[in-house]
């Protein structure tokens, strides 16, 4: 894959913090306190970054009524 491919953050598995932020309009601080209360469903770490699960935030944000 060349640096000129994208993948769009809607084909995305996991997003970093600063994507997630991007794709769901929520600041970086909200997302990274509601992945530390929700860290087994919503989250995983990959070394020390830490990544979203795009389609569990999708359904955590469906079944929400405000974060």
């Amino acid at each position: 894959m060349s640096t000129n491919d994208k993948i769009n953050l809607s084909d995305k598995y996991v997003l970093s913090i600063n994507e997630a932020a991007l794709y769901f309009g929520i600041g970086e601080k909200k997302l990274r306190r509601i992945l530390s209360e929700h860290f087994d469903d919503l989250a995983l770490q990959n070394g020390v970054k830490l990544m979203v699960k795009r389609k569990a935030f999708e359904k955590f944000i469906d079944r929400t009524s405000s974060i």
